[in-house]
């Protein structure tokens, strides 16, 4: 039986809004950037939809091309926290008259404070425990975290009145934090015009 319109379109917003895009980093190696569900295992040759994470721009200066690997991409950065966006990894979905998309932002490292991207999880102190969610310079409170630990283990945590949380770092290994905001309002994206944007934002720390 085919799918009806409405199927297609709620499987699509499904998979966009539970896809992220992650970065990982060890010291000042090259920088790993994901297309997934970073909670789950990832499959062997990466994400069924990893073939849509085409060119995410970068904010750190690249010292190459990103490197196609099996499942990420693979860059060579300069020293230091890395962030990078991406809103053409899916198409606008949905009618015509309130269509969505997503916008995502990651991050990799905690060692500056400052938030350079449009929504970024960012310590409050340098290699800190503490974060803030931070949306167009501002902080956002009230706002859900989600902490997905190096052995998958996740919760979820609710920013306070400064937008600020404390992440548990039980184990050593990778951590990595995500939120999400629904703006209204409309918005311009390469795959065109939306009413509904979905921006995803994700930040990465080891803990030694």
């Amino acid at each position: 039986m085919k799918k009806t319109l409405a199927a297609v379109l709620l499987a699509l917003s499904g998979t966009a809004e539970a896809h992220e895009i992650w970065i990982e980093r060890d010291g000042d190696g090259p920088a790993r950037i994901y297309l997934g569900e970073p909670a789950e295992p990832l499959p062997d040759g990466g994400d069924p939809e990893f073939e849509k994470l085409k060119a995410p721009r970068l904010l750190s200066p690249a010292g190459a091309a990103p490197v196609r690997k099996a499942g990420y991409l693979e860059v060579e950065v300069a020293a230091g926290d890395v962030r990078a966006t991406d809103d053409t990894v899916f198409v606008p979905w949905g009618p015509d008259a309130r269509k969505e998309g997503v916008v995502y932002h990651a991050r990799a490292g905690r060692s500056d404070p400052k938030a350079l991207l449009p929504l970024e999880i960012t310590p409050v102190r340098a290699n800190g425990t503490r974060f803030v969610l931070i949306r167009d310079g501002k902080p956002v409170p009230a706002a859900k975290i989600v902490v997905i630990t190096p052995d998958k283990w996740s919760k979820t945590l609710v920013t306070d009145a400064r937008g600020e949380v404390d992440v548990p770092t039980r184990e050593q290994g990778r951590y990595l934090l995500s939120a999400t905001q629904k703006e209204e309002g409309g918005a311009q994206l390469p795959g065109g015009s939306v009413a509904v944007l979905h921006r995803i934002s994700t930040t990465t720390f080891v803990v030694p």
